[in-house]
């Protein structure tokens, strides 16, 4: 399917406030759906921070590449239901909220 402005413009009427998952292979394109939806509706759509438990690496910012959290509180926000998806990964928990 050929993305167009009046594609990407239909969604956004239709999902106003529910978020939209893109997946598929290495270079399948979500990266320029994405892009492109975020250039012609930049109040629509953005790309998601996820929360980690890791440490921060050199040059990752909070809050810009992650939101670094204590395990202890991202047990908390597991039992609460505040992601949508986590997982466990080499020993350190990511999910997105």
């Amino acid at each position: 399917m050929k993305l167009t402005a009046a594609l990407l413009a239909g969604v956004v009427r239709r999902m106003p406030c529910r978020p939209i998952v893109l997946s598929g292979p290495s270079g399948g394109g979500k990266s320029t759906i994405l892009n492109r939806a975020m250039k012609e509706f930049p109040n629509s759509f953005a790309f998601s921070v996820s929360h980690t438990t890791r440490k921060p690496r050199t040059g990752e910012e909070h809050g810009k590449h992650y939101y670094f959290t204590e395990k202890e509180r991202m047990q908390e926000m597991i039992r609460n239901g505040e992601f949508l998806e986590y997982a466990t990964f080499s020993g350190n928990t990511y999910g997105t909220s």
